[in-house]
Formats: C-alpha cells, structure tokens, sequence
C-alpha cells in the first residue's frame, strides 16, 4: 500500500484525507442515527400516559428531554405549557416545531460534508490525472518522441494518472452510497418525528391553558 502511494505522488494525500473524513463521518452518524437515540420505542404512549390530566413537573420534563431526539420534542410541548400560563394549542405547537428543526438539522449533520467528499473525489483524481499527463508530457525530448524521453519520468507520470484516477473513484463511489444511505434513514426518521409530534400535539391541546380561556371567551 505505501508503495502504491509513493508511485501515485503527492496528489493522492488529499484524497488520503478525504477518505479518512468520509470513514469518521460514516462512523460518527452509524452510532448517532440509531433507532434508540432517535425514536425510542413507545415513547410516545409512554409521555401520552404520563400527561393524561397534567402536564408533568419540570425534573421529568427534562428527563423526556434527554430520553432521545423524540423526546426533545415532545418536551418542548410541555415545557411550553408549564412556563406560559397562558399558552394557546398554537404557541404549544410552534414550540414543538422549533424543537423538530433543531432535531432535523442535527440528524443532517455531516451529510453535506459528505456529499462534498462523493462531489470532490473523482475531481481529486482528475486533477491527479491532469498532474500526471503533465509530468508524461514534460518527460519528453524537445523533439517529442517518445523513445528519447526519460524511461522512468514517463513510468512515474503514467501511474500518477492510473492511480489518482482510481482511488478518486475508490473514496467517491462508497461515500455517494453512504451519503444516500443516511440520507434516506434521516427523511425516514424526519417523517416519523413529524407525525409522532403531530399525535401529541393533539394530546396536549386540551391542557393548554390559553385554550380554556378562548373557550371561554367565546362564549
């Protein structure tokens, strides 16, 4: 492998590098996208029993909070509702929409990094190529043939070419499928954040204080 990497010259040290991110990013989001620190299982119903007649105090509020990145958003309904004496259905549910960007962005975290990476690899590897033909081409005799060129220059420029070209395409094609692998889990993920927090937004409606009092007002 450092041989390989010795004929392929400088310009494979940053496809080096783009190789190590995409692995670290690959990794990172393997451990951060899993079910359990997303979605939980029955979290939902589990928050709905707790808030069947009030909203709970703020100690279990904050241990919702840090359950996963679903509770992060149902406990923005809560604490909504306990620190407003007077919050409507629709402050609750703005409030709980913050949450769900805030969760939405972190879930895409590194995902554009790592498209970049799938974007930027094959053009690494090009301009490894282009470095290259360059080096073939400057291996010539002023006269330009081949046979009175140096040997050994155009050996190195010919697999300066070959081997930049492919590693671009060995750190590009992976990191594409991984980027669109993470990229479907995260909408997955995003579409049952949404209507898990639409259900307890309908939950929550009748404790909201401001509700009572528009009733009430209305009549």
């Amino acid at each position: 492998m450092l041989s390989i990497i010795q004929a392929a010259g400088w310009p494979i040290w940053p496809l080096i590098l783009c190789s190590i991110l995409a692995l670290a990013f690959a990794i990172e989001r393997f451990v951060q996208l899993q079910s359990r620190r997303v979605l939980g299982a029955q979290l939902v119903d589990e928050a709905i029993g707790v808030s069947r007649e009030s909203v709970p105090p703020p100690d279990m509020v904050r241990q919702l909070e840090l359950h996963s990145a679903l509770g992060e958003v149902l406990a923005a309904g809560w604490r909504a509702i306990n620190a407003n004496p007077r919050c409507s259905p629709e402050e609750m549910r703005a409030a709980m929409e913050a949450a769900g960007r805030q969760v939405a962005h972190r879930l895409e975290r590194y995902l554009p990094a790592l498209a970049t990476i799938a974007s930027a690899a094959p053009l690494l590897g090009l301009l490894g190529t282009v470095i290259g033909m360059i080096e073939i081409f400057g291996s010539q005799a002023p006269a330009g043939s081949l046979s009175g060129g140096n040997p050994a220059q155009l050996a190195h420029g010919i697999s300066v070419a070959l081997y930049n070209t492919a590693f671009g395409l060995i750190v590009a094609i992976p990191a594409l499928i991984l980027w669109r692998y993470f990229r479907a889990r995260v909408d997955g993920y995003v579409l049952e954040l949404e209507l898990a927090a639409e259900r307890f937004a309908r939950h929550l409606e009748p404790l909201c204080p401001g509700r009572a009092a528009d009733t009430g007002a209305g009549r």
